[in-house]
């Protein structure tokens, strides 16, 4: 398998309630690698602008108003198979239907505010690390 990277959003209510080290501890225990990090407030228009995809679907308005009303902390991870693994270490959109120790299940407390985003393909983690990280903001891979 090839390095691969993915998109890792803690959002705005791990952060809040502090979960966002054993967030990061977790994600390093099962092998990723950081590439590049930061801790970001988002506006409204950049919250509209990394879902506009979702922009029809009558979630849109709430989610937006999720990600933009306190920081979140963005990470480009990188390991084997990044974006299926990290998948998997998230864990369910419904922290009720995720799997025991994974990210969602531990910190989440519903559908909406779930503690965690990440890339569902690595063509959509290429972008969406684009989106938020200048190319020389992102290490390159060793």
């Amino acid at each position: 398998m090839a390095l691969e990277r993915t998109l890792s959003i803690i959002k705005p209510d791990a952060v809040e309630k502090h979960h966002a080290g054993a967030i990061l501890a977790l994600l390093e225990k099962e092998g990723f690698v950081v590439k590049a990090m930061k801790r970001i407030h988002l506006t409204r228009a950049e919250a509209e602008g990394f879902y506009a995809e979702h922009k029809a679907r009558g979630f849109f308005g709430e989610l937006v108003d999720f990600m933009s009303r306190s920081p979140i902390i963005i990470l480009a991870l990188e390991r084997e198979d990044a974006v299926a693994k990290y998948r998997e270490v998230i864990g369910a959109t419904d922290p009720a239907k995720a799997a025991a120790g994974t990210i969602r299940k531990l910190f989440g407390a519903s559908v909406g505010e779930n503690a965690a985003h990440g890339s569902d393909k690595t063509e959509t983690a290429a972008r969406e690390i684009g989106y938020f990280f200048a190319g020389y903001e992102v290490s390159p891979t060793a």
